[in-house]
């Protein structure tokens, strides 16, 4: 914890709700690691990425008044209907310099997102991430998985079966959406290697010494999840998507609430994270409670960060509308539309460019992209 900040049972945090994190997985992902072989970690996953991402070919700017950068996926990515992305953080957010520093000394500007399984062809594969480095134009994709001992003791594994909304980068964790459960948090260092083919996206789990993954090459062990809760007449908070505040003092992990339904709620939530750990801070309980809780949230919020200040949030209409940005204060955001494409989802802020990325989540209509932040001024 660091020094002189208070624990995140006492004031100033806010009752009402909070986060309990679980025990960690050390044993069954050193159990897996049993298995796969010694993890690669982010640097051996950065030596082998596979796809190509493309610079649009149309002019940013039609893409959404906002938008000044932007990438393709793949082609078969860009119309799969298996997977859906969602989340957005950086390099930046995992680390204060511009470019991520691997260990191998290398400098890069690298893009993680999340995808979810739609199960439309009768498969629910869970969720995934999928790293993207931008000076390259290379990517790979990387299964989350759940390490579990059943009741013989046996290693078993289970797919992440969550909406994975948004994602933040810090450190060298990964901090997950998993909406009314809370978020799930996996380390790089754990990516492991599946070795064999890749040419079974139908099959998964363990058949002896050999790993299914539903095609993917590399696998991403969930090390804890933060379990959301409610206090006695209280609403839990839906955690549907996520970005990083660094320049608040300690930094800040923001949630918020996706809602369509009018009664439903459409909150901003802010939890203190140690910049020593990238964990959130507990108190004697082990509970986590948010610095502050905004109620002003805007409906159909798809993601939210905070920038130059203040807040910028997200709003969809639909697979053929540009997406719009709400900018300004909880309860007293501006409009600003056409700002995106179609199907805008999460946020992350890249402070030494100024830019704000996000992605969007249709068939044919995916982008990755950058927008300058002055532009909503």
């Amino acid at each position: 914890m660091v020094a002189g900040m208070s624990t995140a049972s006492e004031s100033p945090y806010v009752d009402g709700v909070h986060l309990q994190r679980t025990d960690e997985n050390v044993l069954e992902i050193a159990a897996l690691a049993a298995v796969l072989g010694e993890p690669t970690g982010l640097d051996g996953l950065l030596g082998d990425l596979k796809y190509a991402v493309r610079p649009a070919r149309v002019v940013p700017r039609l893409l959404g008044r906002a938008v000044r950068e932007a990438y393709r996926w793949d082609a078969y990515d860009e119309r799969d209907e298996l997977w859906y992305p969602q989340g957005i953080s950086t390099s930046a957010d995992a680390s204060d310099t511009e470019a991520f520093l691997t260990r191998a000394g290398d400098g890069r500007r690298v893009v993680v997102t999340t995808w979810y399984s739609t199960g439309k062809d009768g498969i629910k594969r869970g969720s995934r991430v999928s790293f993207v480095d931008l000076d390259s134009g290379r990517y790979r994709h990387v299964l989350l998985v759940s390490p579990v001992f059943d009741k013989a003791g046996n290693l078993t594994l289970k797919p992440m079966s969550i909406h994975a909304g948004g994602i933040v980068w810090a450190g060298p964790y990964l901090h997950i959406a998993a909406t009314s459960r809370g978020f799930v948090t996996a380390r790089v260092d754990d990516i492991m290697r599946v070795p064999g083919d890749d040419d079974h996206p139908e099959r998964f789990g363990l058949e002896g010494s050999t790993l299914y993954s539903f095609g993917h090459r590399y696998v991403l062990p969930v090390r804890f999840t933060y379990q959301a809760h409610a206090d006695e007449g209280h609403e839990k908070l839906r955690y549907s998507f996520m970005s990083l505040d660094r320049r608040s003092d300690p930094p800040a992990l923001v949630a918020g609430e996706y809602a369509v339904d009018p009664d439903a709620t459409t909150r901003l939530a802010r939890y203190p994270l140690d910049p020593q750990t990238w964990q959130l801070a507990s108190g004697d309980d082990g509970f986590s409670r948010p610095l502050a809780i905004d109620e002003g949230g805007v409906r159909q919020m798809q993601g939210a960060v905070i920038a130059g200040g203040r807040y910028h949030v997200t709003v969809s209409h639909g697979p053929w509308m540009p997406g719009t940005v709400f900018t300004g204060q909880p309860g007293a955001m501006r409009e600003k539309r056409w700002a995106l494409p179609m199907g805008p989802e999460d946020l992350s802020y890249w402070p030494s460019t100024d830019r704000i990325w996000s992605l969007t989540e249709h068939p044919r209509r995916r982008w990755i992209v950058s927008m300058d932040r002055t532009w909503f001024d």
